[in-house]
């Protein structure tokens, strides 16, 4: 059996050298290759303390450790949706783009039988360890392991310090002013028990897991035993949330659903486009009312001919109709949000719909007809 050490960092090339001197004291399994989970921003720092000043090597060469497979090409940039490995994860969208990325490559890891892993979650964000320590109980298998790292307090944020080395080696701790020996440093690896959940949920699920994203393996965790969904619609927030997972829509979009959510609940059960839709303007006017309680975009009134403050004053003499086309576009823009958040057995359940009658087209919100309890929040 192969085994592979798994660590996600941030600027800390530390926490690598600190985790194999750490498992090499303790008697644990060594590994016999290694793969960095990190960011574009910090894989130059990466490579210059590990690689360029050669600590990595410097550790193997102190302890004669065996040889372990590991190099730039071992160093895995978290990547977006297009395969573009992003700079950081500081923003929400790239957090996202971090969770699915993680998720992933532990489930390409452990898909292979013959492959152990370590799996250390001593670096990075708070955010990358929980990621890591979440995809490990999904995924993980007997014969993986999760653990922390951490060196006593003398060494701690100390950069010119990667492990204790066999011989005296003073670097400078600028905390204390001093110099301190790395000889007379303390690592200690916590090794850290968790659920391995993988045997029991489905293998359909599973095997879906390649593809799917975090939040739509959470959605569908999260439904799989639920036979009664809520969609909530949390009006302060703009947002739906289905099966534990939030989905953030403009105002412009929030406004929208909420204005056809009140078709779809009407008599008529959808809003109607026939051949008089486009004549009349009692549809721009009660979708104004409702956008105007969750945006302030000027764009959006001049789209129907008006200014913000002629809408709210009432001088619609300028307004003009809603057209189709942003019927279509609008549900269009929604769905593909609801979609790129949950499954898509999940996302049909609460996305616009529609169907033809004759010459006219029903718009509807899937979730009254699908008898979901639908629950506000102001």
């Amino acid at each position: 059996m192969k085994h592979i050490l798994l660590i996600v960092t941030g600027a800390s090339p530390q926490v690598l050298t600190e985790t194999l001197f750490a498992l090499n004291q303790q008697g644990k399994q060594l590994p016999e290759e290694v793969f960095v989970i990190t960011t574009k921003n910090t894989k130059g720092i990466l490579v210059e303390g590990l690689f360029t000043q050669g600590h990595w090597q410097q550790l193997i060469d102190d302890y004669q450790l065996p040889a372990i497979t590991f190099d730039e090409q071992h160093i895995w940039l978290i990547e977006d949706q297009l395969g573009k490995p992003i700079g950081d994860a500081k923003t929400e969208i790239e957090q996202t783009f971090m969770a699915d990325f993680i998720t992933r490559k532990v489930f390409e890891l452990t898909n292979d039988d013959n492959i152990s892993i370590h799996a250390s979650i001593a670096g990075g964000r708070k955010t990358m360890a929980f990621y890591l320590g979440y995809a490990m109980s999904l995924l993980g298998r007997e014969q993986d392991s999760l653990s922390h790292v951490f060196v006593n307090d003398e060494f701690e944020f100390v950069p010119d310090f990667y492990y204790p080395t066999p011989n005296s080696h003073l670097v400078y701790n600028r905390n204390l002013q001093k110099d301190v020996d790395c000889k007379n440093a303390v690592v200690t690896l916590a090794e850290i028990p968790f659920v391995r959940m993988r045997q029991s949920i489905d293998q359909t699920l599973v095997n879906t897991m390649q593809n799917a994203s975090f939040s739509q393996t959470v959605a569908s965790l999260n439904s799989a035993h639920n036979d009664e969904l809520e969609l909530t619609i949390n009006k302060k927030a703009k947002e739906l949330k289905l099966a534990g997972v939030d989905i953030k829509l403009s105002a412009k979009e929030f406004a929208f659903y909420l204005w056809l959510l009140e078709h779809t609940q009407s008599s008529q059960k959808a809003l109607v486009i026939d051949r008089n839709f486009e004549e009349a303007t009692v549809h721009a006017i009660t979708f104004l009312n409702y956008f105007s309680e969750y945006g302030s975009d000027a764009r959006v009134y001049n789209k129907y001919g008006l200014e913000p403050e002629e809408f709210r004053d009432g001088e619609l003499k300028n307004l003009k109709i809603m057209e189709r086309d942003f019927v279509q576009q609008t549900r269009s823009q929604i769905n593909k949000k609801i979609h790129n958040r949950l499954t898509i057995a999940l996302a049909e359940k609460i996305s616009i719909d529609s169907v033809k009658q004759g010459n006219n087209t029903h718009y509807f919100v899937a979730a009254v007809q699908n008898k979901i309890k639908i629950k506000d929040i102001d």
